[in-house]
């Protein structure tokens, strides 16, 4: 297993709008964040293909 470089992780980030909408799939994408720059969850506006506009995903856990 790989050693974590300092501080830098990966975070999956998940649309919280496809979610509420009831419909099939997920939009999700990975991405890195600092650990120590941002402890709390980030909050990205990305692309989201089924609903075809950007919208607002969160990092889940």
């Amino acid at each position: 297993m790989a050693k974590a470089k300092g501080n830098r992780i990966q975070v999956i980030l998940e649309c919280t709008e496809h979610k509420e909408s009831g419909q099939p799939g997920t939009s999700r994408y990975i991405s890195t964040k600092n650990r120590k720059n941002t402890p709390e969850r980030l909050e990205i506006k990305k692309y989201n293909p089924i609903l075809k506009r950007m919208t607002i995903h969160k990092e889940i856990k």
